[in-house]
């Protein structure tokens, strides 16, 4: 009879296969990291002047949509005016179905501005509820491609402005709505 013999095997440790697969989680971490590093942007902000306002982050929802119409609208308004040879007047733009001149369901609970034209330079329109929606200014430019050129003013029982021009509007509280498309309004990634 042969002496029996006792083999003693250890279990399989999992210590070298965890320490392995930590060293290559921590190694892709530390890829991605450099990559987000490297490929990252420093975010331009571009800061207004004190008589403008971001048409984003400065206008509560009613004048957003406001300012929205007004910005549609005025395409419209420049080839009336080519057809015509003069600016159109509120009452035409409201009976053509313009937003915000046409005074429907929308309109009334944006504020209820009454529309007039100053001038053959300007639509002015006085709130009727600045708590809801402040009064504007639409400044129409001679050229086809202007950019838009609206203003705003929050305060209560406004008449018309008198003269047109940036500096007596901002003396007398309006503010110019800016619309700035930046890396947090539009992101796009270009190639």
């Amino acid at each position: 009879m042969s002496n029996p013999t006792t083999q003693v095997i250890r279990p399989a440790g999992a210590g070298h296969e965890t320490l392995h697969v930590l060293l290559l989680c921590l190694f892709i971490v530390l890829v991605a990291g450099s990559v987000v590093a490297w490929h990252g942007k420093t975010e331009d902000s571009s800061h207004l002047a004190a008589n403008q306002l971001d048409a984003r982050r400065d206008l509560n929802a009613a004048e957003q949509g406001i300012y929205a119409d007004l910005r549609v609208t005025l395409d419209e308004i420049r080839l009336l005016r080519e057809e015509q040879q003069v600016l159109p007047g509120p009452q035409t733009l409201a009976d053509e179905g313009f937003a915000p001149f046409a005074q429907d369901a929308s309109s009334v609970s944006r504020g209820g501005h009454a529309w007039q034209q100053l001038e053959d330079r300007a639509y002015f329109g006085a709130s009727s509820n600045s708590s809801v929606a402040g009064s504007f200014l639409m400044r129409i430019s001679e050229a086809s491609d202007a950019a838009p050129d609206i203003w705003l003013n929050r305060g209560n029982g406004l008449t018309a402005p008198t003269a047109l021009d940036d500096a007596t509007l901002s003396a007398a509280g309006w503010q110019q709505i800016v619309a700035q498309f930046d890396a947090g309004v539009t992101r796009q990634h270009r190639h």
